[in-house]
């Protein structure tokens, strides 16, 4: 009986551990990809692959370790909004406000960022590698 037990017990916690944990708010998801505007709402995790965000409301929102792979953020407003551990590879961020934003340890990998606002964002660790930054307050790896 013990022995059952300790299979059963094993087969549950390896299918926990394997179920990837999502934290995004599907309903605010949806509400972002049908309205363009999140204001403060929780998209932690959310998967926002190749999403068209063109002046989307994201002000005050938790995108925390969101996925923004090639997102068109283009005159998008992220004013105060929490990025941390985003990945914003190839993203497209032209004209968009990121002021008081928390950019911590975002990936930037291949982004197109012009004539962004980034006044009072915090940017430790960011990574620009290949990214074409102009007119931004972002001095590594790019003009201002």
């Amino acid at each position: 009986m013990k022995l059952q037990l300790l299979t059963i017990f094993g087969i549950v916690a390896s299918i926990v551990t394997i179920t990837p944990v999502r934290a995004e708010n599907p309903v605010q998801v949806k509400q972002l990809l049908d309205t363009g505007e999140c204001y403060q709402c929780d998209l932690s995790g959310a998967d926002l692959r190749e999403a068209h965000l063109i002046g989307a409301d994201l002000r005050e929102a938790n995108l925390e370790g969101a996925n923004l792979l090639g997102a068109n953020l283009e005159g998008a407003d992220l004013t105060g909004a929490n990025l941390e551990g985003a990945n914003m590879t190839a993203a497209f961020l032209t004209n968009a406000s990121l002021t008081k934003a928390n950019l911590d340890q975002v990936n930037f990998t291949a982004a197109t960022i012009i004539d962004a606002d980034v006044s009072g964002a915090s940017m430790i660790g960011i990574d620009l590698t290949n990214a074409t930054v102009y007119h931004t307050g972002i001095a590594v790896g790019g003009g201002e």
